[in-house]
């Protein structure tokens, strides 16, 4: 509230660790009663950073329990679902099936009103291109599967979305093959590294090597201006997202 945002993303526990946090309900009173006298709506999980969901022994498993508590807990206080970073393959196709076996384990195990929410991949893992999140998407067969883009991600993969039209063209591209319907939020970041390089590292918006104009259309354009903004930046004083980032952001709306 005090650096003027209105929406937000964070964690369930500490994202390098498969211990969940225990939320007593007290705090789960506490919470939903602060969201609602704030106006701070959505509010998002981001899943921990361990998840690799296409593992077939002790990670997969794990990742599956972290999530299945996870959107069990978002239930209890009013946050729409979790922003996973579905993991990596080690054996290709036998690492895509039980991807979607750990996936749909985790849907049919949490209440149907939480999102599953797939973030694209800034480097060589699952997600990184349109049409793998699209069959990712198509082979589970769940209206709670939705899309987070990271900017910084996609500018690390090579979607240039610089000028109207190729953002145009990309968004055509997304709708066709997983659906604009399907797209729940942006993660607004600036990115560190060069446009394809697969690394990724945030940027302070207007800092880093993303053109201003990426931005400018994302905040305009009728297909993304009414989506949750949720800034990851490291803040201009390192200490996270902050008003600076939110006031950049405006300037380019």
């Amino acid at each position: 509230m005090e650096i003027g945002g209105n929406c937000l993303q964070i964690f369930s526990s500490s994202p390098r660790s498969w211990a969940p946090r225990n939320v007593d309900n007290a705090e789960i009173t506490e919470f939903v009663r602060s969201k609602k006298e704030l106006g701070i709506d959505p509010v998002y999980f981001h899943a921990s950073y361990l998840i690799n969901l296409a593992d077939k022994e002790e990670i997969g498993q794990r990742s599956v329990n972290s999530l299945i508590f996870e959107l069990n807990l978002a239930a209890k206080i009013e946050v729409r679902g979790s922003i996973v970073h579905l993991g990596s393959y080690s054996n290709g196709h036998a690492d895509y099936e039980t991807l979607i076996k750990n996936c749909k384990t985790v849907l049919a195990k949490t209440p149907a009103e939480t999102l599953f929410i797939i973030e694209n991949a800034g480097s060589r893992k699952i997600g990184m291109t349109i049409e793998e999140i699209g069959r990712i998407v198509r082979d589970l067969q769940s209206s709670r599967v939705r899309i987070c883009l990271d900017t910084c991600h996609l500018h690390a993969a090579g979607f240039d979305l610089a000028t109207e039209r190729k953002f145009d063209v990309f968004f055509k591209e997304f709708d066709k093959k997983i659906g604009l319907g399907r797209l729940e939020l942006l993660q607004v970041n600036d990115s560190k590294f060069g446009f394809g390089e697969f690394r990724d590292r945030h940027e302070n918006i207007g800092a880093g090597t993303i053109p201003p104009e990426t931005f400018h259309l994302l905040l305009t354009d009728e297909r993304t201006k009414s989506k949750p903004f949720i800034l990851e930046t490291p803040g201009f004083d390192h200490q996270g997202p902050d008003l600076r980032n939110i006031e950049a952001l405006l300037c380019l709306a």
